[in-house]
């Protein structure tokens, strides 16, 4: 799910340069540099975590299967039709085109919220790799239901793995991003065997009995709620709402020659959300049928979702690698951009320091197992605290002109703080999250309507607001 380290992989590729320019003919890449990092960065730590939660749900075959391969094809429309679309256009960061937008002041809001969030996604990335490390301490695996640490044992490994993972973010980028690059097709290839080996522990000799694993579907397991077909294919669209919808993306496919090389993301999509997770899926399948979960379901509580004791189940000492490299490869950039986004709200503070601090709350963070036990419902909230920031991207390049506003406003007015972006966000996160708490409304369901309603409100509000500029 994650292609956080891609917006810096390319940035390093163009050694810091054109932060606050348009990037220049002699620097665009092709579509195949796009498709080998979009590939990639999908086939991550979250995918081990993701793939048993959609079983939890009791969800059926068709709502599983037919619900990802719609709902990521939105997403890769999202890719191909907004991002790539608009960042051709303009060939800036995400950063410098709403600052030119929303003003600076506003923008350093922006960066604090993006910087936590990203903290808390590294944090769920940790627990991951702590599966994985425990298995030969023999140490209890974090229930589906955990919110706090289990044990002295689960305190020291994520301690630990936090420390070493904060320390090599804050030593820089280029390490990183070169080791994630060599470790990506090493865990793609971990999930592939996963699947093939979870497919003969299952006795799968058929198509008939792939699909009967999901079946009609079943009741969910304690603490989930039931999904369904628009459950699977809206969350899957949303995923990563913050990077297309939401507009991060920009930062990456300012770089692309054509604004085709959107359809690249269909890699990371059919690759990591939707071949991984089925994959891990299947790992998880094979467990339920253990003595051991079996006991547990018949005492009313839900079996343990630890990537680390399923892959190893699966393709031992190989299971236990990929899955630390898997949590590894995603909380360390992971942590690296929440340095930087925190780096904007404290410009006189050092990368390094910045990194250590994201690190500190990403390593707290993973020593509550609930950020990944809960990670299909942190990812939707994810989505839908960032997404609506990227309407007012999109609504304002396509429909400045209908609209009679002036693009770029709070630039070329001389402004900090652009009030209308801020209500337009604040009236459809509120109105949104309020149906969703009040009426117990699926979070994804109403990602898309907040986008759209920001979108609209900040046309309105910059019509009324916005002065003629001399």
């Amino acid at each position: 799910m994650s292609q956080f380290n891609i917006e810096e992989e390319i940035e390093e590729i163009a050694r810091g340069e054109f932060e606050r320019q348009p990037v220049p003919q002699s620097k665009l890449k092709s579509w195949k540099s796009f498709l080998g990092m979009y590939a990639g960065e999908h086939a991550a730590g979250t995918e081990f975590v993701i793939g048993p939660l959609f079983l939890t749900t009791g969800v059926s075959a068709f709502d599983l299967i037919i619900g990802l391969l719609l709902g990521n094809l939105m997403a890769v429309l999202s890719w191909r039709f907004l991002t790539s679309e608009i960042a051709v256009k303009k060939r800036l960061t995400l950063y410098y085109q709403l600052e030119k937008i929303c003003g600076k002041k506003l923008v350093i809001g922006y960066n604090l919220a993006n910087g936590i969030l990203f903290c808390f996604l590294a944090g769920a990335m940790i627990t991951v790799s702590a599966t994985a490390v425990g298995i030969p301490f023999d140490m209890e695996m974090p229930k589906l239901t955990d919110t706090m640490p289990n044990g002295a044992t689960w305190v020291i490994i994520v301690l630990v793995i936090g420390a070493v993972i904060s320390l090599i973010a804050s030593k820089g980028y280029d390490t990183v991003s070169k080791a994630a690059n060599w470790m990506s097709p090493v865990i793609i290839l971990a999930f592939v065997a996963c699947g093939i080996v979870a497919l003969q522990q299952l006795g799968v000799g058929s198509f008939k009995d792939f699909w009967n694993i999901w079946g009609e579907g079943k009741e969910p397991f304690p603490g989930q709620i039931k999904y369904t077909f628009w459950h699977v294919f809206f969350w899957s669209w949303f995923a990563n709402a913050a990077m297309h919808v939401g507009m991060s993306d920009l930062s990456v496919f300012r770089f692309a020659k054509k604004s085709s090389s959107g359809w690249t993301t269909a890699a990371g999509m059919y690759v990591g959300h939707y071949m991984a997770w089925i994959a891990a899926a299947l790992l998880y399948a094979v467990y339920i049928q253990s003595p051991e979960a079996q006991a547990i379901l018949t005492q009313g509580q839900a079996p343990t979702v630890a990537p680390g004791p399923l892959a190893y189940n699966a393709i031992g000492i190989f299971g236990i690698i990929a899955v630390v490299l898997a949590g590894w490869t995603t909380a360390n950039p992971t942590i690296y951009r929440a340095g930087l986004a925190f780096q904007a709200v404290m410009p006189k503070t050092s990368t390094f320091w910045v990194t250590i601090l994201a690190g500190s709350i990403a390593t707290i963070a993973g020593l509550f197992p609930a950020f990944a036990m809960k990670l299909l419902d942190f990812v939707a909230l994810y989505g839908f605290i960032l997404a609506p920031v990227g309407a007012v991207i999109v609504f304002e390049h396509f429909f400045h002109k209908q609209a009679g506003i002036i693009q770029n406003y709070a630039q070329l007015a001389h402004i900090k703080f652009n009030k209308s972006v801020l209500f337009a966000w604040g009236i459809s996160f509120g109105l949104f999250y309020f149906i969703s708490v009040e009426f117990n409304v699926f979070l994804s369901f109403v990602t898309l309507p907040a986008w759209l309603l920001c979108g609209v409100l900040f046309l309105v509000f910059s019509k009324y607001s916005q002065k003629k500029l001399e």
